[in-house]
């Protein structure tokens, strides 16, 4: 029985083991259809992950904002002000674009107290809840 050989009783033919072609068919066929329901959700999973992470920094650069203008009375004249002034350790990049320079800053209605009122992301696009992206 080595290499997979096997003796037919009475005539001594040969017969090897193995899958015949409908068998192998079948098994793709399975797979097939797995792939076809288990890919779209994974890629929707990854979208669901990038706009938690969207929310997560908004939620991060509005509070560091709103703390620099507890501190300081103004708010910030850009985004990198937060960083050299501790506020925050780097600016986080936009998880959608994957970019840091994609940020849209809002400025307040005093354009004398500043020019960083909130933050908005620069995403072109729709979430998944259908709310664009630049109204987050």
């Amino acid at each position: 029985m080595a290499c997979g050989l096997r003796l037919t009783a009475g005539n001594g033919d040969k017969k090897r083991d193995g899958f015949t072609l409908i068998e192998l068919l079948v098994v793709m066929a399975i797979i097939a259809v797995l792939l076809t329901i288990a890919v779209p959700r994974y890629f929707q999973s990854i979208d669901r992950a990038k706009e938690a992470v969207l929310k997560e920094n908004l939620v991060q650069m509005r509070d560091a904002v709103d703390k620099f203008y507890g501190d300081r009375g103004r708010y910030p004249d850009a985004l990198e002000e937060l960083v050299e002034k501790k506020y925050l350790r780097r600016i986080p990049p936009d998880p959608i674009t994957e970019s840091a320079a994609t940020w849209v800053t809002v400025p307040p209605e005093q354009t004398e107290k500043g020019r960083v009122f909130d933050v908005k992301s620069g995403a072109p696009g729709v979430a998944l809840d259908g709310t664009p992206y630049e109204t987050w």
